[in-house]
Order: C-alpha cells, then structure tokens, then sequence
C-alpha cells in the first residue's frame, strides 16, 4: 500500500459521512501523473503554496495601505489565518483538513493592488465589472504557469470562486472557509484599527464584545465554537443564529467606521487613481505589457489581458510602474 493509499483509507474510515474524500473528487479538466506520496488535495495545496501569484500576496493589501509598522496584515498573512481557522472548523466538524487548507491557501490569488480599493477602481473600468474571487479562480485556471493554470481538482476551484458572494461553495469544506475568511478578516481588521488609531476598544459595539469577547483571541474562539455546535454532524457549515447576528453587527460597524475609509480618503484616492491610470495607459498601449499578458490581449481582447496584469501587481510595483510610466526622472546637476 502507498503512502497516498494508505492516507485515502484514513479519509475513509475517520472523515464525517458528509465529508470530501479526495479519492471522490471529480477530477482535474487536464490528467496528470500519479503521486504515491499526497493525496489529490494535498497536491492541490501544494500547487497554490508554490506558485508565484500566492508570493505576491506579501506585497498586497489587506486594509491598511502603506502602513506604518510591521505587525499590519498583508493579503498573505490574511490568507494565512483564514487557512488556520478553516483548518480549525474541518478538525473539530471531520472534514476534510486538506481540501479546506487548499480553498484558503488559493481564496484571494486573485485580489488586486491595494486591496479593495484597488478592486473597485477596476470594478469601475471593466466592462462587466471586476470581482476578485472570479479573477481567484481565473488564477488557478489561465494565468499561472504561463498560461497553462494549476490545474487544480474541481473541488477546489469550487471553494475558491465562491468563498464570497451569494453563492456558497457545494462542498462543507468550501463552506469552512466561506465563514473562516469572514471570521478571520472582520477580527483582525479590528486588531489592525485599533493598533492604527482608527478605532478604540471602547468604541467597539458593547452588546457584541459581551456575546463575542473582548480581545481578538476570545472573539476569534467564540465564532469558532459557535459554527463547530451548530454544524456537527449535520450537511452544512453556519455559524449559531444569534453568533451571527453579533458578527454581522460588528462587520456592518467596521463598513461604517473603516472599510468607508473617510480616515484614509488621501491614500484611498491615491491607491485608486494609480490603478485607473495604469489601466487606461494599458488600454492604449497594450504592446507594452509582459509577453504573457500581450497574448491574452490578442487572445481575448485588450480589456482582459489589461485587467489580468493590473490585477497581478504588489502594491510596491503598480506604484514603481506608475512612477516609470508618468512622473519625469529628475537629475542631479540639471541647469
């Protein structure tokens, strides 16, 4: 018996009935070799750690943009937390820990520079609009590995388009880090607003810090526990009704007081306006793009291989691009 057999058998045997097992996936759009040692999850997982868009998330947003301190969240450490409470919630409810961790590993591949700020700058110059967990999985289908995407089972292309939005992913471990991605961004944007001078604690809804906690451990471990009860043993992941209510009353207080950003209406401008301009350069001249980027803009149109390469960009290299493309060098010794 192989290794990756003898890890099927355990799925079998101690995974909830309700569970994914990787040897039931309904495959990859393109065969590949088999692998004695992981199963198809685990491969997944590992396909998404090394490729190069989930490197550029240490170079993008999360909340703050350009903060001041190294202890702000990035895009990566957000996808890192998520993933740790995804994992959590598959542990504690016997799903699957591999598909969950793969789901998150892979969620936000596709956000652009300077987080949402950045995304709705291009959910304004898209035909069709711009919504970062479409481009997610667009990722993981065209754009890595010079065009030939992951190649990523089913399963997993499932929990990554639909960990936002309306429509919920259809496997129970997609539906861990549906809610873990809400857990984890609403608890620790509020860590980050505090640690910023945009919120106080004392701010914070009373009757939400008396049902959730008051630090971001206890909040974090309450909505935990709260989705393990609920869930257990049952065909679907959710949260305690009035848990959620608590948390929905903190992520509606965290629109109001943050994600409107009133408090960083310079940077926000500024984040916004270089996107714009970069899209707009690009639109009219898209023979200056990457090689891999030019061939999706004759492939499928200059609007698409445009979205695909802004899209792509740290927050450090839309600005040094920007700075490349429209502010003039200035020379020592000039007159």
């Amino acid at each position: 018996m192989t290794i990756k057999e003898r890890l099927e058998q355990q799925e079998r045997q101690t995974l909830s009935p309700y569970a994914k097992r990787s040897c039931e996936t309904r495959g990859r759009e393109h065969p590949i070799s088999p692998d004695d040692m992981r199963t198809e999850f685990q491969r997944d997982r590992d396909r998404i750690l090394h490729c190069k868009s989930f490197r550029r998330l240490k170079g993008k947003t999360q909340v703050f943009i350009s903060p001041q301190g190294d202890h702000y969240r990035t895009r990566l450490t957000h996808t890192l937390e998520v993933t740790q409470v995804a994992r959590t919630l598959a542990r504690a409810l016997r799903l699957n820990e591999d598909l969950a961790e793969a789901i998150a590993m892979g969620h936000d591949l596709g956000h652009t520079p300077f987080g949402h700020t950045g995304e709705d700058a291009l959910d304004k110059l898209i035909e069709g609009g711009f919504e970062h967990r479409v481009q997610s999985r667009r990722v993981v289908e065209v754009l890595e590995r010079g065009g030939q995407g992951l190649n990523l089972t089913w399963e997993v292309r499932d929990g990554i388009e639909h960990h936002s939005g309306k429509v919920r992913p259809q496997t129970l471990e997609g539906r861990c880090v549906h809610l873990a991605d809400r857990i984890a961004y609403i608890n620790h944007d509020i860590d980050d607003s505090i640690r910023g001078g945009v919120l106080r604690v004392d701010e914070l809804p009373e009757r939400a810090l008396r049902h959730l906690g008051r630090t971001h451990g206890e909040r974090v471990g309450t909505m935990i526990a709260s989705v393990v009860r609920y869930s257990m043993d049952r065909d679907d992941v959710l949260m305690e009704p009035d848990t959620w209510e608590e948390l929905m009353a903190l992520r509606a207080f965290m629109f109001e007081r943050v994600y409107a950003r009133d408090w960083a209406a310079n940077e926000s401008q500024k984040a916004a306006h270089i996107v714009s301009e970069l899209v707009r350069y690009y639109m009219e001249h898209p023979t200056l793009m990457p090689n891999e980027y030019l061939e999706i803009a004759y492939r499928e149109g200059t609007q698409r291989g445009v979205c695909d390469y802004v899209a792509c960009m740290t927050d450090a290299y839309a600005v040094k691009t920007y700075q490349k493309l429209f502010i003039p060098p200035f020379f020592d010794g000039i007159g």
